[in-house]
C-alpha cells in the first residue's frame, strides 16, 4: 500500500489525510521509497532533505491541533513537494545546478516557500535543472542530466526537468519549477504532467535566482489540473517586496471559455505528424464538449522566437554579472583582478551559460543595441498588443506545447536546434500571459510510448479559464 500513496494526486491525498485514512508520514515515506528506487537513474533530485520524516510528523501534529481548534487545514498540509534548485529555502543549498553556487546556502525563504510553509507542505528536496535556468532539456546541469521516466535514454525537458520527472515517476506528489520561456511547460509535456506558467506578476519572484527577470515566473507541476490549481492558489498574490507582483484584482474575471483560437500559420512551421494528429484529436474533444475552435492570425508570431532569445541573452548577461568571484559563490584567485573574474567565471559557468552571456553582451553593446535589443523590445510590445486584441475575439489560444516528444539525450547538441523547439512556448513569456500544458496522450518512438502536451494560453489574469478548459479536456479523455 505504501508505495501506491506516492502516485496519489494532491487532491486525493488531501481527502484521505482529512478522513484519517492515511497520515502525512505514510505519504512522505512512500515518496522516499520511490526516490530510493529511481532517483539514482533519473537524477531528478540533487539533494533529498534529511528531515523529511520530521517535517511529516510536524504536519500530522499540526492537523491534530487544527482539528482541536476547529480550523480548516490547507489542502497542502502534509503533502510532499519537490522544489527546483533555483528557489531559495532558508538554510538549504540553492545552487541553480551550477558550480558557481554549488555551496551557496540560502539566507531567507522565497515568498513562494513562505506560502507553502504556511500551508504546511513538506519539502522533499531540491530538483535538478539546466544551469541558471538556461536550456530546454536539463542537459546543461553541472551535476548531470535528468532522464525521462518514460524512456531513460531521453531528456526530461527543461529547465524544470527534475521537478517534472519527480512528479511523473512518483518521487513527489507535486512540485515547483520556474518558467522563463517554457521551462515548466516543456518538461511537463515531455514527462506527461500538468504545468502552469502564471500571468507575469501573479506569483512573487522574490527568492528566485534570476535568469531573465522580465520573463521568469514560478509555477506548479502536478498530475492533474486540479492539483496545479491548488498549488497556484497557494503561491499566488501580491508581494510588497516584489515590485513586479500584481494583486488578484488587477485584471477583470472572465466567463468560462467558449471559443478557442488556433494560430494555424505558426503550426505550419513544423512539428511531428503524430503530434499534430494528437493535437487535432484534443481539439475534437473540446469541440464535442462545446468549446469549438477557429483559425486566428497573429502576424508578429513569426519573429517571436528571435525576439525572445535576443531579450533572453541580454538579461542573462546582466543578471549573471553579479557572479564575479568576489562577493559570493565560486572564487578562483588569479594574478590580478581581471584574472580573478576570468578564472572564477570560466570555472563556475557551463558552456550554455557562457554562450548566453557572450551573446547578451554583444546585443547590448554600443554598436548593436539598436539593431538587436531595441528592435526586439519593439517587436515584444507589438506582440503584446496583438494578444490583447485577439483575446477580444477568442477566450483561449491553443497550440501543441512542444513540436515533438522528448528527444534523445545528446540529440540536440546544436544549440540552435534546441532553441527552435521553444517555438510554441516562448510567446507567453514575451507577453506575460498565463499558459497551461496538459497531457494529450502519447506517441510511439522506438517501442516506447512518449507523452505529448497541448498548451492553452489565456488573457492576463485569467488562470481560471485555463483550469476550466484543462479540466474539460481531462474529463473528455476520461470518457
Amino acid at each position: 500500500m505504501e508505495t501506491s500513496l506516492a502516485q496519489l494526486s494532491i487532491a486525493d491525498a488531501a481527502k484521505k489525510l482529512k478522513a484519517k485514512e492515511i497520515t502525512s508520514l505514510d505519504v512522505a515515506r512512500a515518496c522516499l521509497i520511490e526516490i530510493e528506487k529511481r532517483n539514482k537513474s533519473l537524477n531528478a533530485y540533487l539533494e533529498v532533505f534529511a528531515d523529511v520524516e520530521e517535517q511529516a510528523k510536524q504536519a500530522d501534529a499540526r492537523r491534530t491541533q487544527d482539528e482541536k481548534e476547529g480550523k480548516e487545514s490547507s489542502p497542502l498540509l502534509g503533502i510532499p513537494l519537490a522544489i527546483k534548485d533555483n528557489i531559495l529555502i532558508e538554510g538549504r543549498v540553492a545552487s541553480a545546478a551550477s558550480k558557481m553556487l554549488e555551496h551557496y546556502t540560502a539566507s531567507y525563504d522565497a515568498t513562494v516557500i513562505k506560502k507553502l510553509k504556511a500551508a504546511g507542505a513538506i519539502f522533499l528536496g531540491r530538483t535538478n535543472m539546466d544551469e541558471f535556468a538556461l536550456g530546454g532539456s536539463t542537459e546543461n546541469s553541472a551535476f548531470g542530466v535528468t532522464r525521462n521516466p518514460h524512456d531513460e535514454h531521453r531528456v526530461a525537458g527543461g529547465t524544470s526537468g527534475g521537478s517534472a520527472a519527480a512528479v511523473a515517476s512518483g518521487l513527489a506528489l507535486g512540485a515547483l519549477g520556474t518558467d522563463t520561456g517554457g521551462s515548466v511547460r516543456n518538461p511537463s509535456s515531455f514527462c506527461g504532467v500538468v504545468g502552469l506558467k502564471p500571468t507575469y506578476g501573479a506569483v512573487s519572484r522574490l527568492g528566485l535566482i534570476a535568469a531573465v527577470s522580465s520573463f521568469d515566473q514560478a509555477g506548479p507541476l502536478a498530475r492533474t489540473v486540479e492539483d496545479a490549481e491548488i498549488l497556484f492558489n497557494t503561491i499566488r498574490g501580491e508581494d510588497a517586496l516584489d515590485s513586479t507582483s500584481i494583486s488578484e484584482t488587477e485584471y477583470p474575471k472572465r466567463s468560462a471559455p467558449k471559443k478557442v483560437g488556433v494560430p494555424v500559420s505558426l503550426l505550419a512551421q513544423g512539428m511531428d505528424a503524430d503530434v499534430q494528429k494528437k493535437f487535432d484529436e484534443a481539439l475534437a474533444v473540446l469541440t464535442k464538449a462545446g468549446i469549438p475552435w477557429e483559425p486566428i492570425e497573429l502576424p508578429t508570431l513569426s519573429v517571436a522566437l528571435a525576439t525572445y532569445y535576443i531579450t533572453n541573452f541580454a538579461e542573462v548577461s546582466t543578471n549573471l554579472a553579479r557572479f564575479d568571484g568576489v562577493r559570493y559563490g565560486l572564487s578562483h584567485k588569479g594574478e590580478n583582478l581581471f584574472a580573478d573574474y576570468a578564472t572564477s567565471r570560466a570555472a563556475g559557468f557551463g558552456p550554455e551559460t557562457r554562450r548566453r552571456i557572450i551573446l547578451g553582451t554583444y546585443v547590448l553593446s554600443a554598436g548593436y543595441y539598436d539593431a538587436f535589443y531595441g528592435k526586439a523590445t519593439m517587436a515584444r510590445e507589438q506582440l503584446r498588443r496583438e494578444f490583447v486584441e485577439i483575446f477580444k475575439k477568442v477566450d483561449i489560444i491553443a497550440t501543441p506545447t512542444m513540436p515533438c516528444p522528448a528527444t534523445k539525450i545528446g540529440e540536440k547538441s546544436d544549440p540552435l536546434s534546441m532553441y527552435l523547439m521553444d517555438i510554441f512556448t516562448v510567446t507567453a513569456n514575451l507577453t506575460g500571459n498565463p499558459a497551461l500544458s496538459v497531457p494529450m496522450g502519447t506517441v510511439a518512438r522506438e517501442g516506447k510510448e512518449l507523452p505529448v502536451g497541448i498548451q492553452f494560453t489565456a488573457a492576463h489574469g485569467d488562470e481560471a479559464a485555463l483550469f476550466t478548459i484543462g479540466k474539460t479536456l481531462e474529463r473528455g479523455y476520461a470518457h
